[in-house]
């Protein structure tokens, strides 16, 4: 017989193996299923903001964009290059940082509180001093107040500019309240818990943050040499243009970025759809199988419910 071409399904089931390996890592499929299939009460209900936030693939960017931020306050970028290994083992960074987002989105509460747990315990050993010689500690309640807002401000401009089913206003402030919820729990005090709060606190960090060498290489290395295969170059090229697209404008004078004028944003949205619609259309669950008197579990892919 001769060699037919791939279909889209088996195309479609082979790119979202790959970028659910990558994401979730070697025991992905073990710890999806233990995240969804383990009974017991969760912190968030299935109606909660922050289940379609991090439930859909627009996190892909909207975790770029954080990274990009988060590196703006020096403290935070020392405990990172210090203490991560986020040079030496990336994929391995984004695998514990999916999973603790899986765990305490969807997860039960008692596997959520030992996420929890975990995370405090590494940052308690986590300690240095900055290039400029201030000391920091990463259990610092206002650091983690910084590392807290940077990302949910991420996530939300993401999923508002590309999630599939937008929340409204009171959907975004509860989304805020959702993740203050896992903030306090990490030591954060006093988390913002609706959209002006967010906005407000995040400008009250304005005057710590600096473009300093190592974040401006932080940014080098995520958006011009990222560790991943030729091959998805391009795509990841798209998500980066619209990871850029979504930073504040007075972020990207910071870091050494070009603001870009509208045509260049223009392109660049366009450019961020593409690569998560793609990113959607890899890792949607397949579909189920002909009816036999059984109902097939949760087989979804997206950033939340993977692992």
């Amino acid at each position: 017989m001769g060699w037919s071409p791939p279909s889209a399904d088996d195309l479609r089931e082979r790119l979202g193996s790959e970028l659910f390996r990558r994401v979730a890592g070697p025991s992905g499929e073990q710890t999806r299923a233990r995240i969804h299939g383990t009974p017991g009460p969760r912190w968030f209900g299935p109606d909660r903001p922050i289940r379609t936030v991090h439930g859909d693939a627009a996190m892909f960017v909207g975790g770029l964009t954080a990274l990009l931020l988060q590196s703006l306050h020096p403290s935070a970028m020392a405990a990172v290059a210090a203490h991560s290994g986020f040079r030496g083992d990336p994929w391995g960074r984004l695998q514990r940082t999916s999973t603790f987002l899986a765990v305490t989105t969807f997860g039960t509460a008692d596997d959520a509180r030992h996420a929890v747990e975990r995370v405090r315990a590494v940052h308690e050993r986590v300690r240095g001093t900055t290039p400029g010689g201030r000391a920091y500690r990463a259990s610092d309640p206002h650091l983690l107040g910084w590392v807290h807002v940077a990302e949910v401000h991420s996530f939300l401009r993401a999923h508002l500019r590309y999630g599939a089913a937008p929340l409204t206003r009171s959907g975004c402030d509860g989304y805020v309240a959702d993740t203050a919820r896992i903030a306090e729990e990490l030591g954060v005090e006093g988390p913002p818990r609706n959209l002006t709060e967010l906005v407000r606190r995040m400008e009250s960090y304005r005057s710590e943050l600096d473009g300093t060498r190592e974040a401006r290489q932080a940014a080098r290395f995520l958006l011009v040499d990222p560790p991943i295969p030729w091959q998805a170059r391009a795509p990841y090229a798209l998500l980066a243009a619209g990871a850029v697209e979504l930073l504040p404008p007075w972020a990207l004078g910071v870091l050494g970025l070009p603001r870009l004028p509208r045509p260049a944003r223009v392109a660049a949205r366009a450019g961020g759809r593409l690569a998560i619609g793609g990113i959607r259309w890899a890792m949607a669950p397949p579909p189920p199988p002909p009816a036999s008197g059984g109902s097939p579990g949760p087989t979804g892919r997206t950033p939340g419910s993977s692992p």
